[in-house]
């Protein structure tokens, strides 16, 4: 390669994520339970991409250690911490992305404004992932600086909008840049959304499924051995919400059973959860209160909710993968080997380039005859989406096809 080809690469895979976020590739490790645990972070962060700590299952005494482990160990705060705002120790995580100054903290079901207001002015960068336009909407309106948002294609809870179709509707609708989740574990995928205009990419199967990754070999041989998207499926057994999960044992049983013996395993779980935990019984109470005003009509699921942690327990920490729920996007059926996460995020980056690269390519190689000034306007348009995030997404079809 070319000293201007690879400068080329690297000016076309810079975007206002990677300048904002202090990271050499747009890519980032997404948050998930039990999986993204300082390791992985360090791994992404030495490897160029941004890492999201998992702050809502990082036991709260031990919190502050493991950003402590990732600030000593990169040299700096260039990562974020993800939580849930009804955890019983939400404040001090909001109290700790303050002191240590880190880059950004990430939510579902997030703060409101004035938590939002006093991390923004501590330079902490709020990044919201949601599923829906409405909801990419009202995260914008209590002060979000980023948006990641989730295809169904993505997994865990995940809504029913396939990513092609969410993208190039929330960057049509919100003035902030947008991260696309949901399908991704390829360059391919990566010059695909920033031709139509995302600041980049989130990953989280593609990162639990490394060799930096903590989950136990049982389960990621599970995750491994599916071969067919079909297995990787949404169900709504778990809480009530929409879940993509590997099929497995668990799920048929629980899918099958009567509304009295889901009570009976929710109640089950939950027990188990406070007693690990310590949790309180006025919190237990405070929680499942909230929810079942939310949804009166299916309290199993409202407890189900409430210690869903113990059901992930059982495959990411325990390694029993037939006796708890194995979140998943449909991409891991396309993996097959588990590298690092750094050699992950460079050969992602490497394959995006290029074909960015082939896109302008072909785009100054038009037949003869077309209006060369069109063809300087596509390369142009490109080229500074690299920089500049534009919201056109007219490409994204054409990027695909260059690899």
């Amino acid at each position: 390669m070319s000293a201007d080809s690879a400068l080329l690469k690297n000016e076309l895979l810079k975007t206002e994520l990677t300048e904002r976020l202090g990271c050499r590739y747009p890519i980032v490790q997404t948050a998930m339970g039990w999986v993204s645990d300082a390791n992985l972070v360090i791994a992404t962060t030495k490897g160029g991409g941004f890492g999201f700590l998992a702050g809502a299952t990082i036991e709260a005494d031990k919190l502050e250690g493991e950003i402590q482990r990732v600030i000593e160990a990169t040299g700096g705060s260039n990562f974020g911490l993800n939580f849930h705002m009804f955890q019983e120790n939400a404040a001090q995580c909001v109290e700790l992305a303050i002191q240590y100054r880190l880059k950004a903290v990430s939510y579902g079901r997030g703060p409101d404004q004035e938590t939002i207001a006093r991390l923004k002015a501590a330079n902490v960068l709020c990044i919201p992932t949601v599923g829906a336009l409405k909801h990419a909407q009202k995260a914008v309106q209590l002060g979000a600086d980023m948006i990641t948002i989730q295809g169904s294609e993505g997994g865990g809870h995940t809504g029913g909008v396939p990513t092609s179709i969410l993208l190039p509707q929330v960057l049509d609708a919100v003035d902030v840049p947008v991260i696309a989740a949901g399908g991704y574990s390829t360059g391919r995928g990566l010059a695909a959304a920033l031709a139509a205009g995302a600041a980049g990419i989130a990953m989280g199967t593609r990162f639990m499924m490394t060799s930096d990754s903590p989950t136990p070999k049982t389960t990621l041989e599970r995750y491994i051995q599916v071969q067919d998207t079909q297995k990787i499926r949404v169900t709504t057994a778990v809480d009530g919400m929409r879940h993509r999960m590997v099929e497995n044992p668990f799920i048929n049983r629980l899918e099958k059973a009567s509304p009295m013996r889901r009570l009976l395993i929710a109640l089950r779980s939950a027990w188990s959860w406070k007693q690990e935990t310590g949790m309180t019984f006025g919190h237990m109470l405070k929680t499942f209160w909230k929810a079942v005003k939310e949804d009166p009509a299916a309290v199993s699921q409202v407890v189900m909710s409430a210690n869903q942690p113990v059901l992930l327990q059982h495959s990411m920490v325990e390694g029993r993968p037939d006796d708890g729920i194995l979140p998943s996007g449909q991409v891991a059926a396309a993996i097959n080997q588990l590298i690092s996460a750094p050699e992950l995020i460079k050969e992602i980056a490497d394959e995006a380039g290029t074909c960015l690269q082939q896109l302008i390519s072909r785009a100054q190689a038009r037949p003869q005859g077309t209006d060369a000034a069109d063809s300087h306007q596509i390369t142009a348009q490109i080229t500074t989406q690299s920089t500049n995030q534009s919201t056109s997404q007219s490409t994204t079809t054409t990027a695909k096809e260059a690899c």
